[in-house]
């Protein structure tokens, strides 16, 4: 079922002047392309000038693959007028990182193995933190989006029978896994983005957001800037009126200094905390080995080949200091490839986890930290046996034919696609390549029901701003998420009819916008701190405080000092070097509410008590008797606390605005026993139900 009603345009705003700084010029349809129906007007704001005034049915903010993916399902239900706002046009996550090998997670088609719904959803909630029900929803809806790619061009590889052949994945005890290679999200926008631009939606560039408006708690639509206007009077301040706004960009990866993340991504949870959403999960992050200056996971095949480690000028061997044997430390830097990232149940016994808290001990000292693949490992006196490895290691080298004699050219052997991505970026594998345990991904987000709807009405979000996953996740879990997320909104949407707020969403926006020619007129002033000192330092307190090892007292102090940055940033905010930089303070003013809420979240976490897991530790005071113990062949490294395992049952809450933490405890998996004569009648009744709504236009 495709109910129309979204196929006619939404009702305009009253062009009687809602209030005396509004006036109206008159309509037009949108010129960007062939076929838009959305409104353009022109509208006079006191202070402002004439600023450009957008009315469609939907926007969506991000081009990456679930926020392209979002405005083709919405199309395809009927939401005819949708638009894509983007800030740089592929720029962001989807498009420009990636692995060796990287992983899309579905329920497994191939073959005698044995998967459902519900077996995929256990293993999503496995780690805890995560609602039951949103992992039942990724898990059915997971191979209509899966062949969705598939049929649309995405090159998932399959067998002569057609089989999608699977592998196993971090986080998950069966064969559901699958990759297009290093670039299986480019895969995604490229071909989505052409289903996008066959459908005739806009996908607009360098419009950076910087507030929802907001009606009785419901969205009215949002307030952006036009990068290519900035230069005018009205700073490029541009309104979009719509009762549906998705936010799908991304996650926050200039939180960190250490980051893999590309460049400049920036996300928008502080603006969606603002204004009035909540968050959570925001503690749970992943950290893992990335290169730093091309910026890519070191995961899968570039540990499997074993490569060597060193720091500084000196070619310092620190994890023959680290590991008691030479093939213990060689099969370690192997399972890197597959446990990655870094986990806090790997870091007892000598586990994987050992390489990434040696390499973090090595930066901290100030020693620069390097792979090199045309080295095997070794300690003084010895050269590494490859055949002295784990059994595990060994066959799977064996069985891959990579029995060559150096790391680089089992890499050629086995993934010379992993070679290539860095050649591509100038980067040679045979030169030392300079390694960090990044920021990779955050679990948490802002807060969605089962059709990925925030807290406010009409507002969605979707891809990993949507805070749907828990403490763990299966590797590709995420993209699969990300698509799963545009099926939902585009269905509740269709089936819904949402208001535009009439005069007084245009009220709102109209103030909205002028709220924002105001603290643009601060952010260019010449007093203040310039954005960019601002974000390198908040960059700093994230790396120090929330990164993979965390110790309470500091982030007690970092969550202090967010705190105050975040209460004098609007009579003091972020300043712009003219201009052409007010986009990216914005963006930094964005980065201080977000930085507050995630480090609220883990000190509300760590000072109640909650342990390690996941992809960080907590370490422990040396009361605590039952603490864990991270040791190296020199002896006791760190302690660290243990997980409660009570807290796999709730999730951290971040209230926004407010910044109020709290506990909410997880929905659990359901016992679907639908019957399907009983659906199949509730299904049609929802249909009627829409037909005669379109019938009476209401």
């Amino acid at each position: 079922m495709s109910p129309r009603s979204w196929e006619q345009s939404p009702r305009a705003p009253s062009t009687t002047p809602p209030g005396r700084c509004l006036t109206w010029t008159a309509a037009s349809t949108c010129a960007v392309c062939e076929g838009c129906r959305m409104q353009k007007k022109t509208v006079h704001l006191a202070g402002l000038g004439r600023v450009d005034w957008y009315t469609c049915a939907a926007v969506v903010v991000g081009s990456g693959a679930a926020g392209l993916n979002c405005a083709e399902r919405l199309f395809d239900r009927g939401v005819r007028d949708v638009v894509v706002l983007t800030t740089r046009r592929f720029g962001g996550t989807s498009y420009l990182s990636g692995s060796d090998k990287q992983t899309y997670y579905k329920m497994s088609v191939f073959g005698s193995t044995d998967d459902s719904p519900l077996a995929m959803a256990q293993a999503l909630c496995s780690g805890g933190a995560m609602d039951g029900d949103t992992a039942y929803v990724e898990s059915v809806c997971s191979l209509p989006a899966f062949f969705h790619l598939v049929d649309s061009g995405v090159p998932f590889p399959h067998n002569e029978f057609g089989a999608f052949v699977g592998y196993k994945t971090d986080h998950d005890p069966r064969q559901r896994a699958t990759s297009a290679g290093p670039k299986t999200s480019r895969f995604m926008v490229e071909r989505l983005l052409k289903n996008v631009r066959d459908r005739g939606i806009p996908v607009l560039d360098r419009l950076t957001v910087v507030k929802l408006g907001t009606v009785s708690g419901h969205v009215a639509g949002l307030i952006a800037i036009d990068e290519r206007k900035v230069g005018s009077e009205n700073l490029g301040i541009t309104v979009f009126q719509s009762p549906v706004v998705v936010l799908a960009t991304g996650g926050p990866g200039e939180l960190y200094e250490t980051s893999v993340y590309p460049r400049g991504q920036v996300s928008l949870h502080g603006v969606a905390l603002e204004a009035g959403a909540s968050a959570v999960n925001l503690g749970e992050s992943q950290f893992g080995l990335a290169s730093t200056g091309f910026r890519w996971n070191l995961s899968g095949t570039y540990q499997q080949v074993v490569p060597s480690y060193f720091s500084g000028q000196d070619r310092r061997n620190f994890l023959a200091e680290t590991f008691r044997t030479l093939p213990e430390m060689a099969t370690a830097i192997f399972l890197k490839g597959y446990q990655w990232p870094f986990s806090a149940s790997r870091a007892e016994g000598f586990g994987s986890s050992l390489v990434d808290i040696a390499v973090e001990m090595e930066r901290r000292e100030g020693r620069r930290v390097f792979l090199d693949f045309t080295r095997n490992p070794w300690m003084e006196g010895q050269q590494c046996d490859l055949s002295r490895m784990s059994e595990e290691a060994v066959t799977y080298l064996k069985r891959s034919g990579a029995t060559q004699s150096t790391p680089y050219a089992r890499l050629r052997h086995m993934n010379p696609d992993a070679i290539a991505i860095y050649r591509e970026h100038g980067v040679d594998l045979r030169l030392p390549l300079e390694a960090a345990v990044c920021f990779q991904h955050n679990n948490g987000g802002i807060a969605v029901d089962l059709s990925w709807e925030t807290e406010i009405g009409g507002l969605f979000a979707v891809g990993e701003i949507a805070g749907t996953h828990g403490v763990t996740r299966p590797g590709g879990s995420a993209l699969n998420a990300g698509q799963v997320g545009g099926i939902r909104v585009a269905e509740a949407v269709s089936l819904r009819r949402f208001s535009a707020a009439g005069s007084a969403g245009s009220r709102a926006l109209a103030e909205g916008a002028e709220w924002v020619r105001m603290m643009s007129g601060r952010m260019l002033s010449l007093r203040g701190e310039r954005h960019r000192s601002l974000r390198a330092a908040l960059q700093r307190r994230m790396t120090n405080a929330a990164g993979f090892l965390r110790d309470e007292r500091t982030v007690q102090d970092a969550a202090a000092e967010a705190r105050r940055t975040l209460a004098s940033m609007d009579s003091r905010p972020p300043l712009a070097a003219g201009r052409a930089d007010l986009a990216r303070a914005w963006e930094t003013r964005n980065l201080v509410i977000a930085h507050c809420a995630f480090l609220s979240s883990i000190d509300f976490y760590i000072s109640g008590g909650g342990g390690s897991r996941g992809s960080y530790l907590v370490t422990a005071g040396p009361d605590d008797r039952d603490a864990g113990v991270v040791e190296t062949r020199k002896g006791a490294l760190l302690r660290f606390r243990r997980e409660r395992l009570a807290d796999r049952l709730r999730k951290v809450v971040v209230r926004g605005k407010t910044m109020k933490v709290a506990w909410r405890e997880v929905r659990p998996l359901p016992e679907d026993d639908s019957w399907f004569e009983t659906v199949w009648a509730q299904w049609r009744k929802r249909a009627d139900a829409c037909r005669r709504r379109d019938a009476r236009g209401t």
